[in-house]
């Protein structure tokens, strides 16, 4: 009787190829700092390499890994390069990406405690570590009426969190007839796009957000709020939501979440705190003060996938009281019904997030904790801001450079002072020599260059070098 065929791999073929791409990624990592930082690829470049058609029969696997170095490679953007400086940090670390490969050989799907108990115990726990370890109020916790649950993204946790307040704020009845017309958001002028396209989503609308305007540190004026919720409520609109932002994207403004936290709960309306990338910092007992006032927020998420060296995606996302994120996002077709959720003695964690399936990131959440320990990661966090607050310090020295705004943490926002056609000619020169990687943003509506300290592998020499670059080539431009 002939052997029945199979197209998949051996437990030696499998175990010999893994190896070479642990290998490989080792080998990435070790020479991404000399490889240019932005890629160079023009559009259209790799599909023009690429067959028209797939394959009708298998290829050996070294030539799939050949083709990564050939023809993936040029197409990166060095996201993990330590010479990468733009946007925010999107940082990961040896025990993530093992967690990561570990998780992918599970193959769990963990949309209910049922199907992997395992998946959903650990990412209880596992948010409920970081609760003390940020400093957060212990409402946050699964022990009360609140809890934890990893998401995909901040933009996601905005999203859940939007649902939720729509909800409360209708009683309900949004989720049966549909968005009331009458519901508005509001968030500062500094906040996410993120926040506009929830908005969209669930039905409230970018015409029913509302745009609060900030102060001379960019972050939210709490005088302003209350002045445009008081409006609304006078021409009969349901105001139900705010964004405060702990760290913005274009400045690492933080919004007084206090004073905000004081008038939602004044007015009954729902507050999300978005912390996504300096929510990290608070692992530091100095940086705690970003938190102040938390614990009148309602939900809350940060994003241990940008400055925590957990590879994307990685969001945390907890909520003061769950009933209202559970009740709002529940539906349990037959299919699903099984004795532990009609028990009620178990999460199933499909209930906190649109989507009904989920893969186990907690388990890469879990390897960078017990890797790192506490004082690890506090280590590498103090280091990233002082390295940030050095190169702040150079740009402050150097007459010909302004700083755009404040720098408390991990970013630096600067300009020549000699306006922005200079600072654009500065940044596009920056990033076609390969040797760094900048972004920009608008401040007081003049153009500004963000430098991101927070790659995984980013030193001094890294930091030094980049601003070296960046005084030789603002020597070369034509005022």
């Amino acid at each position: 009787m002939s052997e029945e065929k199979t197209f998949h791999l051996s437990s030696d073929d499998f175990r010999r190829q893994g190896y070479a791409v642990i290998d490989w990624i080792a080998d990435y990592l070790e020479r991404v700092e000399r490889l240019p930082v932005l890629s160079r690829a023009q559009p259209g470049e790799l599909r023009a390499l690429l067959p028209e058609h797939a394959p009708a029969r298998g290829e050996p696997f070294e030539a799939v890994l050949a083709d990564v170095e050939r023809l993936i490679l040029p197409g990166i953007t060095h996201w993990q390069s330590p010479n990468f400086f733009a946007y925010f940090p999107a940082n990961s670390s040896g025990p993530a990406i093992l967690g990561e490969l570990l998780a992918a050989g599970l193959g769990v799907q963990g949309m209910l405690w049922s199907t992997s108990p395992a998946c959903t115990e650990l990412e209880t726990q596992v948010l409920d570590w970081l609760v003390p370890m940020l400093g957060l109020p212990e409402r946050f916790s699964s022990a009360g009426a609140g809890g934890g649950v990893i998401q995909d993204s901040a933009s996601s946790a905005t999203l859940c969190a939007l649902l939720a307040a729509r909800e409360r704020a209708t009683r309900f009845a949004s989720n049966r007839r549909g968005a009331d017309g009458r519901l508005v958001a509001y968030c500062s002028t500094q906040t996410h796009s993120s926040v506009e396209k929830a908005a969209k989503i669930v039905g409230i609308g970018a015409e029913n957000l509302r745009q609060i305007e900030v102060d001379e540190r960019f972050a939210m004026r709490p005088d302003l709020l209350a002045q445009r919720i008081a409006a609304d409520e006078a021409a009969g609109l349901v105001p139900c939501f705010v964004c405060a932002t702990v760290g913005t994207t274009s400045s690492t403004a933080v919004d007084p979440v206090r004073e905000i936290g004081r008038l939602c709960r004044e007015r009954g309306l729902w507050l999300h705190v978005d912390a996504a990338m300096c929510g990290t910092a608070a692992l530091c007992p100095e940086f705690r003060y970003l938190h102040d006032g938390v614990e009148l927020a309602d939900s809350y998420c940060f994003n241990p996938h940008k400055w925590m060296f957990t590879n994307f995606d990685c969001d945390c996302f907890y909520v003061a009281d769950r009933k209202h994120l559970i009740e709002t996002l529940s539906v349990l077709p037959e299919y699903l019904r099984n004795k532990a959720t009609e028990s009620g003695a178990v999460i199933d964690y499909r209930d906190w997030q649109v989507p009904l399936g989920r893969r186990f990131r907690a388990l890469k959440l879990w390897f960078v904790i017990r890797h790192y320990g506490v004082e690890g990661l506090q280590h590498h966090v103090r280091e990233h801001v002082r390295l940030a607050q050095r190169f702040a310090d150079w740009v402050r020295d150097d007459p010909r450079f302004e700083l755009a705004a404040p720098a408390p943490l991990n970013l630096v926002c600067f300009r020549l002072r000699s306006g922005d056609a200079a600072n654009q000619r500065l940044l596009d020169a920056l990033n076609a020599s390969g040797d760094l990687y900048l972004t920009h943003t608008k401040l007081d509506g003049k153009l500004s260059l963000r430098l991101c300290v927070g790659q995984t592998r980013t030193e001094e020499r890294h930091v030094a070098a980049a601003w070296r670059r960046i005084q030789d080539v603002a020597s070369t431009l034509r005022p």
